[in-house]
């Protein structure tokens, strides 16, 4: 990302799409100051010093196409040499200074939120060969370093090899999760001293060039069959899932096959509850998690990561929605597999 020195062609297609927004509105420009919307008219800078801290910047678009940086004076010089391309205007404020008030009459981004998310929705042709070498890149990664672990190794040895892999491709790490045998249960399980012991969970979000990819993988060091039937109806209900995930279909009827879909495949009528569900994806981890009411539409070229869960097993990839139905971004095809209803799924690397 160091020294750049041009936009993407990108770039005046966002504010296509932004100066739509705006003449919809009537309102002279608007005021982005979430990392989300900041990464994606910008060729997908790191918007913070913190890893998922706040933006040390922000820009206004004005309905003639031109864009102002907001910038902190201990970041201006860095954001300009290192992070932000192409023909930009520059504000510079102290380093107290406040980013988020909109300047003038510009409207707040949180004042068209949702306009903004589906206009992030709708990735380009170059926005997806990003994302489907991140997602190549990172499904490499993650298998290296579950090659590499033994049982003996704690959580956080296993986050923190799993950490050099992410920056080892260019990225960053935006989730690090990692459960051995004795945690496999737990939901969001931030590493701990804990042992892998026989059986381990690892998960990952990368960042690069703003895109986020998120994917989780198990490996085994002992007999893995007590786990097997579970996985397999989990699968099961992951392919209901990713069934229902087409162009035109909206995010509230996946959410009704996702409930039913458990209850199907023999966990229950409130399995759902227990554990966030996924949902779209792109500039943010989740854009947002879909939850009961979320009624967006789905669109060709949406970028999108389930996790269906149960208490022992968990699956996620990060997914792009075609006309042809889902393709999987986050593979890598030297890890075992097994393929339910055509995709190819991941199975536990077994290393017994």
């Amino acid at each position: 990302m160091a020294h750049r020195n041009d936009a993407t062609p990108d770039r005046s297609s966002k504010i296509d799409r932004i100066r739509g927004i705006l003449s919809d509105l009537g309102a002279p420009a608007v005021h982005l100051t979430t990392a989300a919307s900041l990464a994606w008219l910008l060729d997908g800078p790191r918007t913070a010093v913190p890893l998922g801290g706040a933006p040390v910047f922000s820009a206004t678009v004005t309905a003639d196409g031109s864009v102002t940086i907001t910038a902190l004076a201990n970041e201006i010089e860095r954001l300009r040499d290192e992070e932000l391309a192409g023909e930009l205007l520059w504000r510079e404020i102290p380093w107290y200074g406040d980013l988020a008030s909109p300047p003038g009459d510009a409207v707040a981004e949180a004042d068209v939120a949702a306009r903004l998310r589906a206009a992030r929705a709708d990735l380009l042709p170059s926005e997806i060969e990003r994302y489907r070498a991140l997602g190549a890149d990172t499904a490499r990664a993650m298998s290296a370093a579950l090659k590499a672990a033994e049982p003996g190794w704690t959580e956080r040895q296993l986050a923190g090899y799993l950490a050099e892999s992410a920056y080892g491709i260019g990225a960053e790490p935006a989730v690090l999760l990692v459960a051995g045998a004795s945690r496999g249960s737990v939901q969001h399980p931030i590493p701990t001293d804990a042992p892998l012991g026989d059986r381990a969970m690892a998960v990952i979000t990368t960042v690069r060039d703003g895109l986020h990819v998120s994917a989780t993988r198990w490996v085994t060091f002992a007999d893995h069959e007590r786990f097997a039937d579970t996985e397999a109806r989990l699968r099961e209900v992951e392919a209901d899932i990713l069934d229902a995930t087409v162009p035109g279909s909206s995010f509230g009827a996946v959410f009704d096959e996702l409930r039913a879909a458990y209850a199907r495949h023999g966990f229950g009528d409130d399995a759902w509850t227990r554990h966030h569900q996924g949902g779209p994806t792109g500039y943010l981890g989740r854009d947002p998690k879909v939850t009961p009411g979320f009624d967006d539409t789905i669109g060709a070229h949406h970028a999108v990561a389930w996790n269906p869960w149960v208490p022992g097993a968990k699956l996620e990839d990060t997914v792009l929605v075609t006309a042809d139905g889902v393709e999987v971004l986050s593979l890598d095809p030297e890890w075992p597999s097994t393929t339910v209803r055509g995709r190819i799924r991941p199975l536990p690397l077994a290393r017994t």
